[in-house]
Formats: structure tokens, C-alpha cells, sequence
């Protein structure tokens, strides 16, 4: 059975800044290739065409063979593009409006066929929480809401832990009130890796940034570091 691997990103990479690519590395070396193949799908910032050049720059330093899907244009055949790659990373942006247009395109299962057959599935922010059965997202604009998502891994998933000073308050409220058992939480410039759907990794490429799991025992709402 080939080695499935996810890596949801909090916040931060190639996004924000070029700097060492320390995460793209990372999600590199996952392929076990020389020269990977690299798809971005920059769908939840409406293919934004500044965030597939940042792309490019980023991917083509590391010596990745790059390509990118959008929807916003002509779109060529996805199940081809996707099943030719070693690696997929999905763009931050609105994951509620990304996921409509992927499951009006059928992507959501061409997806989750790519990861059972081995390819590397990463992403940042809306790309990160993604995989999950759900998320917690920002967008709605005058709030944080949770909703559906692939579920190509279990659990719910928040990014931009750290960074984004709802967020916390929001996480202990829903789980306080018993909305949601328990959620991965995930801090900017931080990064988990699943390997073969349970095996959970936090990886730092900040200054001691975490990856947390927050749940309530004793009617305390309580994190702890993955």
C-alpha cells in the first residue's frame, strides 16, 4: 500500500513571503522524488493570479515541475492533471466558495482517489482544513463558522490559531457548549502531517509554533500540544 501523507499548513509559506521555504521543503521531500510534480489549485482566492506567481517563484527554486488548475477560466481535464502529479497544495482563501465550485466539478472525489493512491496532499489555511470531515472557517464575513469538508481525514480542523485573536475564543465556546467534541488546532507558521490517516506530526518552521488538540474534560475546555 503506498504511504498517504497530508500537510495542513496553519498559516504562513510561500503565500506571504518566499523566505527559506522551510515547509515547501518539507511537503518536497514527502514525494520521495528528484523532480516532483506539483499542481496548485488556487481556487479559494479565485485562481488570484499574484498567488500562482508566488507559486511558481516558490516551487520552481525547490526544482519541482509546476502546474496549477483553475476554474475561473477555461478548465482542462482534472482527473488527468491530478493523477499525473506527486503533489497537490491547495491555496488559502474562502473554503466555503472552493468547495461548491470543486464538487461542481467533481474534483472533491478526483481528490481523495489521488490521496488513497499515494499522492502528497498539502495546503495552507482554507488548504489545510480542507481534508477534514470539517472546518472552522472565516468565510462568512461577520463571523467563524463550521462547516463540511471533504472528510478525507477525520476530525474538525482550525488554522490561524495564533493568529487570528477570534479564534481560540471561538474553538473553547463551540467545544464549552458541546457544538463539537474536540478540534485540531493549528498555529501559523505551523504545520500537521498525517501519515496514513492517523499518525499525527507537528512541524515548527516558526519560532515555536504548535499544533493543539483542544477538548473538554471535567467541564474544563482544556489544549495540548499534538
Amino acid at each position: 500500500m503506498p504511504s498517504k501523507n497530508i500537510v495542513a499548513i496553519g498559516g504562513g509559506g510561500f503565500g506571504r513571503s518566499l523566505g527559506s521555504l522551510e515547509i515547501e521543503k518539507y511537503i518536497v521531500s514527502l514525494s520521495n522524488k528528484k523532480r516532483p510534480k506539483i499542481c496548485f489549485i488556487p481556487t479559494a482566492s479565485g485562481d488570484s493570479s499574484l498567488y500562482k506567481l508566488n507559486f511558481y517563484r516558490a516551487f520552481s527554486k525547490l526544482d519541482c515541475i509546476t502546474s496549477h488548475i483553475d476554474f475561473f477560466s477555461r478548465t482542462e481535464n482534472l482527473e488527468e492533471i491530478v493523477s499525473t502529479q506527486d503533489i497537490i497544495y491547495v491555496g488559502g482563501g474562502n473554503t466555503k466558495s472552493m468547495l461548491a465550485v470543486w464538487k461542481e466539478w467533481n474534483l472533491h472525489k478526483i481528490l481523495r482517489n489521488a490521496y488513497e493512491k499515494g499522492i502528497v496532499m498539502s495546503g495552507v489555511s482554507a488548504g489545510a482544513i480542507c481534508w477534514f470531515d470539517k472546518g472552522i472557517t472565516d468565510s462568512y464575513a461577520n463571523e467563524l463558522a463550521i462547516i463540511d469538508c471533504l472528510g478525507i481525514v477525520k476530525g474538525i480542523a482550525c488554522p490561524h490559531f495564533d493568529e487570528e485573536k477570534e479564534r481560540e475564543p471561538y474553538v473553547f465556546d463551540v467545544i464549552q457548549r458541546e457544538i463539537i467534541e474536540t478540534c485540531i488546532c493549528i498555529e501559523g507558521n505551523c504545520a500537521l502531517h498525517i501519515k496514513n490517516d492517523f499518525d499525527y506530526s507537528s512541524i515548527d518552521f516558526g519560532n515555536g509554533r504548535n499544533c493543539f488538540r483542544v477538548t473538554k474534560q471535567n467541564n474544563i475546555v482544556k489544549k495540548e500540544i499534538l
